[in-house]
C-alpha cells in the first residue's frame, strides 16, 4: 500500500516555463492593480488650519470642532455617451494643435503619461483642469496640458450630456508632441 503523499507529479519542463511565466504575469498584473487602487483611494490633500483652530477645505468649507472636513471630487461615470464625447472633445484639441500631434505610432517608451480631468459646463466651456496622475520627472508638462486644454476652450457644445467632468490621457513625447488615449495611434513594438 503506498501512502497518498509520497506520489509526486512530474511536470514537463516545457509546461513549468509556461506556468512560471504566467505566474510572473499576474504577479506583474496584481502589483499593477494594487498600485492603481492607490493612486484612486488616496486621501484628500490635507486642509490647512485656520487662525482661530478651525479646518478649512480647498473649497473654502470650515469645521468648527476642528476636525477635517474630506473632501471628494465626482467624477462622471465614464458611460458610452461620456466616451464618445471624450473623442470629440479630443478631436477638438487635435483640431486646435495639429502641428502638435505626434504623427504615427509612438515609440515604446513615451515621456510622460498625464492622466487628465477636464470639467466642462453645459456649453463646453472648460471650467476647471486637474490632474489624477502626474510624472513626477516631467513636472513641466501637466501645466502645459492644462494651459492647452483651456486655450481651446470652448470645447463642443455636450448637448443632453449637460455639464461633466471627463477623464483621458494624454501621451507626451520628447518632442513635445503628444497624442491623446481616445485617439492614439498606439505604440511601436520594442
Amino acid at each position: 500500500m503506498r501512502p497518498w503523499c509520497s506520489t509526486s507529479t512530474v511536470v514537463p519542463d516545457a509546461m513549468r516555463s509556461t506556468l512560471l511565466r504566467t505566474g510572473r504575469r499576474l504577479a506583474i498584473a496584481a502589483a499593477a492593480l494594487s498600485l492603481a487602487a492607490c493612486s484612486l483611494l488616496k486621501p484628500a490633500d490635507k486642509a490647512e488650519e485656520g487662525d482661530k483652530g478651525t479646518a478649512t477645505t480647498p473649497a473654502g468649507e470650515t469645521a468648527t470642532d476642528g476636525r477635517e472636513v474630506p473632501t471628494v471630487r465626482l467624477i462622471t461615470a465614464q458611460t458610452p455617451a461620456v466616451r464618445t464625447y471624450r473623442k470629440i472633445g479630443a478631436r477638438h484639441i487635435y483640431n486646435k494643435y495639429a502641428s502638435r500631434i505626434y504623427k504615427g505610432k509612438l515609440p515604446p517608451l513615451v515621456y510622460a503619461v498625464v492622466v487628465v480631468e477636464t470639467d466642462i459646463d453645459a456649453t463646453g466651456k472648460v471650467v476647471n483642469v486637474t490632474f489624477s496622475r502626474t510624472p513626477s520627472h516631467a513636472p513641466e508638462v501637466a501645466p502645459m496640458i492644462a494651459e492647452m486644454i483651456k486655450a481651446a476652450s470652448p470645447l463642443p457644445n455636450p448637448g443632453k450630456l449637460g455639464g461633466h467632468t471627463y477623464v483621458d490621457t494624454w501621451l507626451w513625447d520628447r518632442s513635445d508632441k503628444f497624442q491623446i488615449d481616445s485617439l492614439t495611434q498606439g505604440q511601436r513594438s520594442r
